[in-house]
């Protein structure tokens, strides 16, 4: 039986990458997305209009949207005593509901008019330390498991604010999100934790390459 799970699109937003100056240094991020007006079509490397700058960490089939959760904001905005925007985490979409605790990794949900597979958590970079200043905020990221998450396209659709988001299939394996966090994070000597995610098809290429070679090791 399928489990009742819905959110829906509280933000769209996409943007190629731009230069910043952190430190007198200069950096390029695809963070910096701006809230779509209307409608955007969704395909299998992403959203029409957006793009990565590090296409080896970000982007691809595996990583085709970002998606962060809503309810999350309000922590981070006591955390860094300050309001934050619309992709506050460099996300496309913005979710109500649907938390990392939630959701897990191959379950199959209607975006709109597409159909996306959750593939991995969002795993959080030192570029979030230079938009907000703290170069801790990766780590704090990971602590706290308000990671994101990526969407894989399994048809393509158009996608606006205010679309629904609702699960279609539930994965077997009941891997939450989460728990793939934890278990990259917190359980990194966990053998038999890494083996169970491992076991997981629907895992994305990069992240079965990452606790491979750690089980290996």
């Amino acid at each position: 039986m399928i489990s009742i799970l819905t959110g829906t699109v509280a933000g769209l937003q996409v943007g190629k990458p731009q230069a910043f100056l952190h430190g007198g240094k200069e950096w390029v991020s695809g963070m910096a997305k701006a809230p779509a007006e209307g409608p955007v079509f969704l395909g299998k490397r992403g959203f029409d209009g957006d793009g990565q700058a590090d296409l080896v960490n970000h982007g691809g089939e595996d990583k085709a949207v970002c998606v962060y959760c809503i309810g999350h904001y309000p922590y981070w905005e006591k955390v860094l005593g300050q309001a934050i925007g619309p992709a506050a985490f460099g996300e496309n979409v913005t979710v109500t509901g649907m938390t990392e605790e939630e959701v897990c990794i191959g379950d199959i949900l209607r975006l709109g008019q597409a159909v996306v597979q959750i593939s991995q958590p969002r795993q959080p970079c030192y570029k979030l330390g230079y938009k907000y200043g703290r170069t801790d905020m990766p780590v704090l990221v990971q602590n706290t498991g308000y990671t994101g998450y990526y969407y894989r396209v399994v048809e393509e659709g158009l996608v606006a604010k205010g679309d629904g988001v609702s699960l279609l299939d539930q994965s077997p394996h009941g891997m939450s999100v989460a728990a793939a966090n934890r278990i990259m994070y917190m359980e990194k000597g966990n053998k038999q934790e890494i083996e169970r995610l491992l076991a997981v098809p629907e895992l994305s290429a990069s992240w079965r390459t990452t606790l491979t070679k750690r089980l290996s090791s």
